[in-house]
């Protein structure tokens, strides 16, 4: 009777203690968006399964659902109907909709340390800019990129280019496409579909003119050097004659570029990595070229944190982005995908500064950073936006002119914004 009593008081200790232990592991929904090149599943699967072995009080579900919009409407379903959602990577753009909308909390109240402080000012300034709005954080920076100019080597060698000069203005641009252009392939290719607006703000910066205010309230689609900037671009093919007329798909054009049906195409740093591995000629990287000046906007995703979620979530959720942004994983990171290390601290590591020796390629989006802007981001941000890309689109398959259609761009953006004026 002693025994058995003995027996199941250490049976009930036990039970209670394995029940403890299971209650105290804070779990995480975080959905991630996979969109451009390289296996981007399996390296975030390497983070988190690192992550864990070192917090085994923290068990985390990457949840993947497709490109940048997809995650955030999957993302904010799963909120709205009650499923728990703790944190995200989605577009740095979306901040100001976020916020609008009270779905995410400002990282200044999980962060009052002095390293945490430290830990925010290691991320280049550039990456941050999306990040911050209201005088307030809610942003961090993880799958960030810049437009890199990638180019065919071996095609430049043939039409008689220095492969080690790619065009840094828009003049050279177009002298150097012509003699890169004949019946099997294009000079240059800049994608009009997926992200236009991003192209399109890059030609802008270059040309001297930002696309809207900082407060994320004022849009300047219809400023004349604005108008001249999707001229250009429109002259391309129209005129020069070094770029297929109508849009060129972002989906397909690395694989154009390939294929060798491009010398040059303009696309995110995060498809590096996928390039470095399948091409089979000598290929170089280098920064947009400019005009006014030289430009590109920042793109990409940053990490937030859903409001709706315990203290005790939040502080897991931070955890787990200090470990993924921390400089060894950054450099990890960016080496295994493409994207840059978002930190100073990611290019001070043997990994990395190894890494970039060896394929020098993989600092030209940092050392672009000098020279970049915020993405382009307003409130109201995804209706705004695809008024730009109709209007972007309608010009460069000839549906209307430069002026008509950024003109009505620019009046639907006047409305959208006008309340939060």
């Amino acid at each position: 009777m002693k025994f058995s009593t003995l027996f199941s008081c250490a049976f009930a200790g036990t039970f209670a203690l394995a029940t403890t232990s299971a209650a105290a592991v804070t779990e995480l929904n975080m959905y991630y968006p996979i969109a451009v090149g390289g296996s981007l599943t399996k390296v975030v699967d390497k983070l988190v399964d690192d992550f864990e072995t070192q917090n085994p009080d923290i068990k985390v579900n990457a949840i993947y659902s497709g490109n940048y919009d997809d995650t955030r409407v999957r993302a904010l379903s799963a909120l709205n109907s009650g499923e728990p959602a703790q944190l995200a990577v989605m577009f740095s753009i979306d901040v100001y909709d976020l916020i609008d909308q009270e779905l995410i909390s400002p990282f200044d109240e999980v962060m009052n340390s002095e390293t945490d402080k430290a830990w925010l000012e290691d991320f280049y300034p550039a990456l941050m800019e999306n990040g911050q709005a209201e005088g307030q954080t809610w942003g961090i920076p993880f799958q960030r990129s810049t437009i890199v100019a990638y180019y065919n080597k071996d095609m430049f060698r043939a039409a008689g280019l220095d492969p080690e000069k790619p065009p840094t203005t828009w003049a050279e641009l177009v002298e150097v496409g012509k003699k890169l252009t004949n019946d099997d392939t294009y000079g240059i290719m800049i994608p009009s579909t997926g992200y236009p607006y991003w192209m399109f703000q890059a030609l802008a910066i270059q040309n001297g003119k930002k696309l809207m205010s900082d407060d994320g309230l004022t849009t300047y689609f219809d400023d004349k050097d604005v108008v001249d900037t999707l001229k250009f671009w429109q002259s391309l093919s129209q005129e020069h004659g070094v770029m297929p007329s109508g849009t060129v798909e972002w989906g397909t054009l690395r694989q154009a570029f390939l294929e060798g049906k491009t010398a040059m195409m303009w696309h995110s740093t995060g498809n590096l990595t996928a390039v470095k591995n399948a091409a089979k000629f000598d290929f170089g990287v280098a920064m947009l070229p400019g005009n006014v000046r030289l430009g590109s906007p920042t793109g990409g995703g940053n990490f937030y944190l859903f409001k709706d979620t315990t203290d005790e979530e939040k502080a897991a959720s931070l955890k787990l982005i200090k470990f993924m942004t921390a400089p060894e994983q950054a450099a990890q990171w960016s080496i295994a995908t493409g994207y840059m290390g978002v930190s100073k601290g990611a290019y001070k590591t043997e990994a990395l500064k190894n890494y970039v020796v060896e394929f020098p390629p993989a600092l030209v989006a940092s050392n672009q950073l000098e020279h970049a802007v915020a993405e382009f981001s307003t409130y109201e941000t995804a209706r705004v936006r695809e008024g730009l890309n109709n209007a972007i689109q309608s010009a460069l398959t000839g549906n209307k002119t430069p002026e008509e259609a950024l003109g009505e761009a620019q009046q639907s953006a006047k409305r959208l914004l006008r309340n939060y004026q």
